[in-house]
């Protein structure tokens, strides 16, 4: 039996708090009940995701994408027949209604199996000094400062396997051996790993140019210096849908100015606005590039925002996949004292 009071929120409800029963729940889905009680439809990753290509944002209601006809059981066991329609549709979760209109139960099926696994490959760029983390750095790569009592380079690899990700390269350079002696081959941890070491620093995309063996299918390149519990395979499967040729994950940021803004046309002031805030996205460090993207990088030191850049100056399919799910860049002492504060409850 599901707690599905973990699970219901109301039609005039945020995207934002859709965004966190999805997440902090497991179950991947929100229903919206009436204030009486009523099943009204279900919302998922995959809306919420349309809606904000739509313009939507986190403040915005999810009253205007929320799925009104899904599919659904009335009876607490499920059909094979059911489940199979489901699958068909890549549907996962199934409320049980009752017969006055009630949700009763959640069914999610892919409890019944065991996570795929994907061939796609997972570039984990995890070469950077940390200068801004000495001295904790000094005789300890960033990725391997311990969060939560683990690396966050393994926590990185721990959330793409749950995804069914078991391919992974490290892009490598200060402090190397430490990186390879902690996770070796990746037997131990249940994935593939095999390495590139970057002589000179090669910027966030540069030491794609050192893969011998080109990827043939869609792959993963994330900085090894983030905590974030994104579903990955959600974003693989937004990347495939939309005919991407690379995938950028963003994040909103809001800033509130702590003066008034005054707007000017020459001298004359046009308006005022008293502490106003300003929202806008960001990148996140995380991306998935088609194969073809490695025909645009050159030797030597090359960022992603470049290859992007070409991407859109060459007019090919670039997208972003907007992040609603917990993130943080460990950049600054600060911002490893707030990972090792969120941790456990983030990553349960």
């Amino acid at each position: 039996m599901f707690d599905i009071k973990k699970i219901t929120i109301h039609k005039d409800s945020s995207i934002k708090q859709a965004l966190n029963v999805i997440t902090d729940s497991g179950s991947r889905i929100a229903i919206i009940v009436s204030k009486n009680g009523k099943f009204l439809g279900t919302i998922t990753d995959g809306d919420i995701r349309r809606g904000f290509l739509k313009g939507l944002n986190l403040s915005s209601q999810v009253s205007s994408i929320f799925c009104k006809k899904p599919i659904v059981s009335h009876n607490k066991v499920i059909s094979k027949s059911l489940i199979k329609k489901a699958l068909s549709k890549k549907i996962y979760q199934i409320p049980i209604v009752s017969s006055d209109g009630r949700l009763t139960d959640l069914h999610i099926i892919d409890n019944f199996f065991e996570a795929k696994k994907k061939s796609n490959l997972v570039i984990i760029m995890a070469g950077g000094e940390g200068a801004r983390l000495m001295p904790m750095t000094k005789n300890t790569p960033k990725p391997m400062l311990k969060v939560g009592n683990k690396p966050i380079l393994e926590t990185i690899l721990e959330k793409f396997k749950e995804c069914g990700f078991i391919n992974f390269i490290f892009c490598l350079n200060y402090k190397s051996k430490i990186i390879k002696d902690y996770f070796g081959d990746g037997t131990a941890h249940g994935v593939k790993i095999s390495y590139i070491h970057e002589k000179n620093k090669m910027g966030t995309a540069g030491a794609l140019s050192l893969i011998k063996k080109k990827p043939l299918e869609p792959f993963f390149v994330i900085n090894g210096d983030i905590l974030t519990n994104l579903n990955f395979d959600k974003m693989l499967d937004f990347h495939i849908e939309n005919a991407s040729k690379a995938t950028m994950c963003v994040n909103e940021y809001n800033i509130e100015l702590p003066y008034g803004e005054i707007k000017l046309k020459g001298e004359k002031i046009i308006s005022i606005k008293e502490k106003p805030k300003h929202n806008f996205y960001v990148n996140t460090g995380i991306y998935i590039l088609d194969p073809i993207s490695m025909n645009f990088i050159p030797k030597g030191y090359f960022d992603m925002p470049s290859l992007f850049t070409k991407f859109i100056e060459n007019k090919s399919k670039v997208i972003s996949f907007p992040l609603g799910e917990y993130w943080l860049d460990i950049g600054r002492h600060g911002d490893f004292k707030k990972a090792n504060d969120d941790y456990h409850k983030i990553f349960k």
